[in-house]
């Protein structure tokens, strides 16, 4: 289950490692409850905690983009009430002098 979701996001890394921690398993099924799998796991989490590390920065700086845009849209929409209002009241001002 989890090579195939690494696979569909191209994590080559870890995904070798996958292949080596699940050949360990096959290899010694009964030691592998004593340890004999420990380093691989071990390998295996230092490169998911890397990939979530990474992950995460990458989605900060999105997250970061949209802020940016999102407030400089809303400061667009503010100005433009701003000068429909402004435009408005000059109108009211014009009419009934």
């Amino acid at each position: 289950m989890a090579e195939a979701l690494l696979l569909a996001k191209g994590k080559s890394s870890s995904f070798v490692i996958i292949e080596q921690f699940q050949k360990c398993h096959m290899d010694h099924p009964v030691a592998k409850f004593f340890g004999e799998c420990n380093d691989l796991k071990v390998k295996l989490d230092r490169c998911f905690r890397q990939e979530r590390l990474s992950r995460r920065k990458q989605n900060f700086e999105k997250s970061k983009k949209f802020k940016e845009r999102l407030w400089a849209d809303r400061l667009r929409e503010k100005e433009e009430e701003h000068l429909q209002t402004e435009q408005f009241q000059t109108f009211q001002t014009a009419k009934s002098g």
